[in-house]
């Protein structure tokens, strides 16, 4: 709302500083800056109110080191997050813009799916909480909006250069000429197909059409079909690895800041034509907004972990974990970088399978000798580690120090082809 003040401000009186406002850079280093101090400031009344309530944790008795240290810390702190992340956005990004519209949707729909589960275990005193089957139909019910925005609407396209001598290839109506800020042409060619980011090849661009076309070539506009349920899958999957590693303090916190610093980075340069043409990915207008959603995301999840660090004394409960899941596969397939999510939220891929592998290995050894065994001593992984007697700081700052690497390895898969 404030970029609209200051962008009137400029424009009918020309108010000295006024113009900032529209560096997307300057608006999202004040949603970071904000997000911080909401977070930070209020976290201490936050923590203060939900003790009043006595809103505390119940523990279920796993036999793991410190854990009874932890019944009754403050839960539901995802509140704290989640509006560190949508007081800055609202106050700073355009909010006409398709992509913050759809974040601002994530956010608030798997938040109230979290809250309701978070509500049912703390004043229903039901340790289950929102049934499963309800918390999947909310994940697809977000999957089903975000694949179908994605895919249909008009202002979702993604931009190709040509080369001025291939220009008589492609229907005139499809492209545009782009000056940047160094005053260089571009000749863009706009493609409203479903395509996304290839890693680690040189073609590096694939459309989700292809899968259809290759069997019938008039398939291509069914291609929704397989775009949807990607979306679902992924949203699922990435919303509920963040559940199942918010098991130990700080650790899906400082796990998410840092896929969220990622994916903004992915955000600025694929929204960013100049850097979009030197770095030779798809360049995808109005993009580059989300940046500021990120700087709220990151800012909130670092002064979140103020308080969630250990010894945490504020958990963020489901209310934050399965939004901050949701929020960062959105994010992903808005950019189109959906298939980088295995190495870019490795730690959540880990986590999710080490609990599939536990399970499937000990129904296959049960039905088969009688008696169940276990590949780790207890799932998801990071309580395994506990059971080898590692301190929780130890655990949780090895695999941030993972998470950092394979941020790493991820933002070079922008040039490594």
């Amino acid at each position: 709302m404030l970029y609209y003040l200051f962008r009137f401000l400029d424009q009918q009186y020309d108010v000295p500083g006024a113009g900032l406002f529209t560096f997307i850079s300057f608006r999202a280093a004040l949603a970071m800056l904000l997000s911080l101090i909401i977070s930070v400031i209020y976290g201490k009344n936050i923590i203060a109110l939900l003790q009043r309530k006595q809103i505390g944790e119940t523990i279920r008795e796993l036999g793991l080191t410190g854990e009874s240290t932890k019944k009754g810390t403050p839960t539901m702190g995802g509140l704290l997050i989640l509006g560190a992340i949508l007081v800055p956005t609202l106050l700073f990004a355009k909010l006409e813009n398709v992509y913050v519209i759809l974040m601002i949707i994530s956010t608030v729909w798997l938040g109230l799916i979290g809250f309701a589960d978070d509500y049912i275990k703390v004043f229903k005193k039901d340790k289950r909480g929102l049934a499963g089957t309800f918390k999947v139909i909310g994940q697809i019910g977000l999957g089903i909006i975000v694949g179908t925005v994605l895919y249909f609407n008009k202002n979702v396209v993604t931009k190709t250069e040509v080369s001025q001598g291939e220009l008589y290839k492609y229907d005139s109506n499809l492209i545009s000429k782009v000056t940047d800020d160094n005053a260089k042409v571009h000749y863009m060619l706009t493609e409203k197909e479903p395509n996304t980011t290839l890693p680690f090849i040189k073609t590096h661009e694939i459309d989700y059409s292809v899968i259809l076309t290759s069997i019938n070539p008039d398939w291509g506009k069914y291609a929704w079909l397989i775009f949807i349920p990607v979306v679902i899958f992924i949203i699922t999957a990435v919303s509920n690895g963040a559940n199942l590693t918010d098991g130990i303090d700080g650790l899906a916190t400082g796990t998410s800041a840092i896929v969220g610093t990622t994916l903004l980075v992915f955000c600025y340069v694929s929204g960013n034509i100049i850097f979009a043409d030197y770095l030779d990915i798809m360049y995808i207008p109005n993009a580059g907004e989300l940046v500021v959603f990120c700087a709220a995301f990151i800012g909130a999840c670092v002064g979140f972990l103020w308080y969630n660090a250990y010894p945490a004394q504020v958990f963020m409960g489901d209310t934050g974990s399965l939004a901050l899941g949701g929020i960062i596969a959105t994010l992903a397939i808005a950019v189109r970088k959906e298939l980088l999510i295995p190495i870019m939220c490795g730690i959540f891929l880990i986590e999710n399978l080490s609990v599939i592998m536990q399970v499937s290995y000990f129904k296959y050894t049960k039905k088969k000798f009688g008696e169940g065994r276990r590949i780790f001593l207890m799932s998801p992984l990071h309580h395994h580690y506990q059971k080898m007697n590692f301190h929780e700081s130890k655990i949780v700052t090895r695999f941030w120090i993972i998470g950092i690497l394979l941020a790493v390895l991820t933002m070079v898969t922008l040039k490594i082809r």
